[in-house]
């Protein structure tokens, strides 16, 4: 078979057959199709879509790329749930989140991804805090899991290794926002750690890859609908990404604030809408929790006990951290050699969050190519919510940054995608819309 003719078949409209999508998902895996023709059916994918019987092909045909994980002889006394991001800027829930539902009962085997055009990643945040091993065998991972609750990992070479090819192809070529390759990475990584259930959290707004509510439900619906098939439940939030979640953006200032929260010292509203919502949203696909309120409850008193800052600091010592790693953060992450305040003047009114994640790129957190080294220093801090009247005692934000020229130029570019006024925003809900299933 001709790798060309199946980029010729979508280029011009056409429906990929399940043998064709199995022979590229083959040539993904052992990379015998070079990068320019895979990003050139990326591309093709991108302007033309796919149907939703290619979406589920090529999800099947990627989840069974590697290896399959089965918790049947773990003997979990609960169910294995998860939760994924499109991706926006400040999102560090998976960090909260995992412990969190451990707490409750859950098992949260959490593979995650490293950051994605201006979004930050899961797995470069971990590997902000020394000796956390991302990449464990699947023995230990395993292990993690059914001894602690969860273990937040990356993904393997051994697990969907097509879509792991895939997704750093798409990173670098301006073809990922496509819903069905978004949900095929998505799913294929999911039904590959061999869940029961699974809560998305979709991104909408200036920050995310879904712009509007209208394609941020597009995406969800089309998960949902793609997962049910594979046989795991899941359920999807729509949360609002017009704004920095929480107040750090940049790998190891992220987890900085991750400690603060487990730790009940500091829960910014946003962001704690957005942990409570999701872990609430997956005690109860996984039945946990009849219902949300319930399910509210219970989460928020797995932190307020400590028993969530418990599971964190156990799975980071289990995953090679520091074992006193949340008794003295500070000690152990990064810290950048310029830290200045970046003042503006008036009320925020509006933030280009995409601008923001690309500040972070241009400070040296983020990738500009495939496997660039980050440095896990950089970012933002004090990032200030909508709303907040700004002067010279209340900055927009804190840059951290490797150099005085650095710190200029990011400054600028953040001062640049805000927008100001006289009087105050209406306030946006956080989370936008709960669904259960396909309406």
């Amino acid at each position: 078979m001709l790798f060309t003719n199946i980029i010729r078949t979508k280029r011009d409209g056409g429906k990929l057959s399940d043998e064709q999508i199995r022979f590229f998902v083959d040539g993904l895996a052992d990379e015998s199709i070079p990068a320019e023709q895979v990003s050139s059916l990326a591309m093709a994918i991108f302007l033309n879509s796919m149907s939703f019987d290619e979406v589920a092909s090529l999800t099947t045909s990627m989840s069974k790329s590697g290896t399959v994980l089965d918790w049947q002889d773990q003997d979990l006394d609960g169910p294995v749930v998860d939760k994924h991001s499109t991706g926006g800027v400040g999102d560090k829930v998976s960090f909260m989140l995992a412990p969190i539902v451990a707490a409750c009962g859950g098992y949260v085997p959490m593979i995650s991804g490293r950051g994605l055009g201006h979004t930050g990643g899961t797995t470069d945040k971990a590997e902000s805090i020394p000796g956390y091993n991302t990449a464990p065998d699947f023995p230990t991972f395993q292990k993690i899991v059914r001894e602690i609750g969860c273990a937040v990992i990356g993904q393997t070479s051994d697990l969907a290794p097509a879509d792991r090819r895939f997704y750093s192809i798409r990173d670098v070529t301006g073809t990922v926002e496509s819903v069905p390759l978004i949900t095929a990475s998505i799913l294929a990584k999911k039904i590959a750690a061999g869940l029961d259930a699974l809560v998305m959290d979709v991104k909408v707004g200036s920050g995310a890859f879904m712009p509007t509510h209208a394609r941020a439900r597009e995406l969800a619906e089309s998960i949902i609908a793609t997962a049910e098939l594979a046989g795991v439940r899941t359920h999807a939030l729509i949360t609002d990404m017009n704004e920095v979640l929480g107040r750090t953006a940049g790998n190891a200032l992220e987890i900085a604030e991750v400690v603060k929260y487990l730790k009940n010292d500091d829960r910014e509203p946003r962001l704690d809408a957005v942990v409570m919502g999701l872990c609430a949203q997956m005690l109860v696909v996984a039945g946990l929790e009849p219902d949300r309120e319930r399910a509210l409850a219970r989460v928020d008193t797995a932190v307020t006990s400590g028993r969530a800052l418990e599971i964190f600091a156990r799975m980071v010592a289990a995953l090679g951290g520091p074992a006193d790693f949340v008794d003295a953060p500070d000690k152990y992450l990064a810290a950048a050699p310029v830290v200045r305040p970046i003042h503006g003047n008036g009320t925020l009114v509006a933030l280009d969050t995409f601008a923001v994640g690309n500040a972070i790129i241009e400070l040296g957190g983020g990738r500009r190519t495939v496997g660039a080294a980050l440095d896990m220093a950089v970012g933002f801090s004090q990032v200030a919510p909508l709303g907040t009247q700004l002067d010279q005692h209340t900055p927009l934000a804190v840059v951290h940054a490797a150099s005085e020229d650095d710190a200029d130029k990011v400054s600028q570019l953040l001062l640049d995608a805000c927008e100001t006024a006289a009087e105050k925003p209406a306030a946006n809900p956080v989370i936008v819309e709960v669904l259960t299933g396909i309406s």
